[in-house]
């Protein structure tokens, strides 16, 4: 573990690594994704949303085709990665801390024969690991809320994006409405003790010469999608508790909670922010 990550990549690096979040992740998320996923029914498999995401994030870029270099901030498993590479036929970067994480990416990697197209690298995106404008786009999902710099994020993002470059990123915020130190409770799963706003990102983005192109708010996904996650828990709870702990799976559960709540609320958002720089 490098020596310059913040105290915040560390604890996000440690969760992400733990065998139990893993496996949980693995067969429960689709083994795939580890992120939001966009629902067209309330009852579809969480493969098939997440998957969703991936392709609504694709088709908003305006400039992604076989020459496009891409790099995945907090690439996860590597699925939007493959995605990419298979129906764009471009090179992609993935940037993530978790080496259990990177060591599935590889392998599916390696599978479907995209190891040619598709790189993994073990790192922070507050240090990305890549030389000035090495990028035509930047792309994340759900993960810039574990820096605790998360304007340093941006300031990297600027550095390895070629001039004309696209950052696109979805990530869970806090709304405007929200009472301050209202979402404690929801921090707690993930050893965070804020969250980005849709005013910070774009007054970030600003300050730094990025013009903003979209912004598609789809917050009403991710109670369906945290629902979906709690119902499929519990109708494989044994093979779950199998894989995890009983302590683990009821801690699980209970720490959904507070999230389906607040942005049922409208404490919350989420969606896809999109700059050009």
């Amino acid at each position: 573990m490098s020596t310059t990550y913040s105290e915040a990549v560390k604890i996000a690096q440690t969760y992400y690594d733990a065998s139990e979040t893993d496996r949980l992740y693995a067969t429960i998320w689709g083994g795939e994704h580890i992120h939001y996923g966009i629902y067209q029914q309330l009852d579809e498999p969480i493969h098939d949303a997440s998957q969703r995401t991936v392709e609504t994030i694709a088709q908003t870029l305006e400039n992604l085709n076989q020459n496009s270099r891409v790099i995945d901030l907090g690439a996860g498993y590597g699925g939007a990665a493959r995605y990419l590479a298979t129906t764009y036929g471009c090179q992609v970067c993935c940037l993530n801390l978790s080496e259990v994480q990177n060591e599935r990416n590889r392998q599916l990697n390696q599978e479907q024969g995209l190891a040619d197209l598709v790189e993994v690298t073990q790192g922070s995106f507050e240090e990305i690991p890549y030389r000035d404008h090495a990028f035509d786009i930047v792309w994340s999902q759900d993960a810039i809320l574990h820096s605790s710099d998360r304007a340093h994020v941006f300031e990297e993002v600027k550095r390895v994006l070629k001039p004309g470059g696209e950052f696109i990123f979805t990530d869970p915020m806090q709304s405007e409405a929200c009472p301050p130190g209202l979402l404690q409770p929801a921090f707690e799963r993930l050893g965070i003790d804020n969250m980005g706003s849709l005013s910070f990102y774009r007054q970030t983005a600003k300050a730094l010469g990025f013009e903003e192109l979209h912004f598609i708010d789809l917050s009403s996904n991710v109670p369906i999608h945290y629902r979906r996650f709690g119902e499929e828990v519990r109708k494989r709870y044994e093979e779950v508790v199998k894989i995890t702990s009983t302590e683990f799976a009821q801690k699980t559960l209970k720490s959904i909670e507070p999230w389906i709540e607040y942005y049922q609320k409208g404490y919350m958002q989420w969606g896809i922010l999109h700059f050009r720089l």
